[in-house]
C-alpha cells in the first residue's frame, strides 16, 4: 500500500519520524504498511511482515495457540489490539486504550504495557486503519516501584538519594511541573499571610 511520488515520500518520512509502532492494517489486523520504529522491533524482514496478521509478526504469546494463528485462539476474543481495530471499523473512537501485550522474544515472554490508538480511513476503495502502539512499560514500572517518604513526599532513587518529587520526574521522565495551590492549602496559606500581616501591624503599634 505504498503511495507514489513526492507525496509518498513525504508520508513515509512522517510515519518514520514517529517513535511509536505504527501499522496500516485491515479489519483482520493484516499489515499493509509499517513505520521504521515498528520495523526495528520486528524480527522478520519486510516481505515476511506484509499481509501477515499483527499477532503473528509481533510474536504474541497466544498466536501459536491455534494452527491458524493470530485471531483464531480463544484468547484472541479478548485481545485489546484486535478488539480495538474491530471497534474502530465499527465507528467507535479508540484513543490510547490500555493493553498488556505478552510477546515472545528469544524464547522468553516479554510483557509490554501499551496504549492502543486506531484511526480508520479509506485508500483506493479499501477500508484500512492506522494502528499506533505506544510502549509505556517504563512508565508502568516506575509507577509500581517509586519509594516515597510518607511525611515529606521526597522520592528515593536507585542510588539511595532522597530528592524532591519534581526533580525525580524531571530526571527520569523529562517532565516539568507547574505549581498551584489546592483549595485547602490556599486557605491555609492565606491564613498564614493574614496572621503575619496582623503580627506586623500589632508590632507597629508598639
Amino acid at each position: 500500500m505504498a503511495a507514489d511520488g513526492e507525496s509518498g515520500n513525504f508520508l513515509r518520512a512522517v510515519m518514520d519520524a514517529n517513535p511509536s509502532f505504527m501499522f496500516v492494517v485491515d479489519a483482520d489486523v493484516r499489515i499493509s504498511e509499517f513505520n521504521r520504529a515498528a520495523g526495528r522491533f520486528l524480527s522478520a524482514g519486510r516481505d515476511a511482515v506484509l499481509r501477515q496478521r499483527g499477532g503473528d509478526v509481533l510474536h504474541c504469546l497466544h498466536s501459536t495457540d491455534s494452527p491458524e494463528g493470530c485471531g483464531h485462539a480463544l484468547h484472541c476474543r479478548t485481545c485489546v489490539v484486535r478488539n480495538s481495530v474491530k471497534d474502530a471499523f465499527r465507528g467507535q473512537e479508540v484513543i490510547r486504550r490500555k493493553a498488556l501485550l505478552e510477546l515472545v522474544a528469544n524464547g522468553a515472554v516479554k510483557k509490554v504495557h501499551a496504549l492502543i490508538t486506531v484511526s480508520p480511513f479509506q485508500y483506493e476503495g479499501k477500508k484500512l486503519a492506522l494502528l499506533v502502539i505506544e510502549d509505556i512499560s517504563e512508565l508502568e514500572e516506575i509507577r509500581g516501584i517509586i519509594p516515597i517518604c510518607a511525611k515529606c513526599k521526597k522520592i528515593r532513587d536507585d542510588e539511595q538519594y532522597w530528592g524532591e518529587l519534581e526533580e525525580y520526574f524531571k530526571d527520569h521522565m523529562n517532565l516539568d511541573f507547574t505549581h498551584g495551590l489546592c483549595p485547602e492549602c490556599f486557605q491555609e496559606f492565606m491564613g498564614e499571610i493574614r496572621a503575619h500581616e496582623k503580627k506586623e501591624f500589632d508590632e507597629s503599634l508598639k
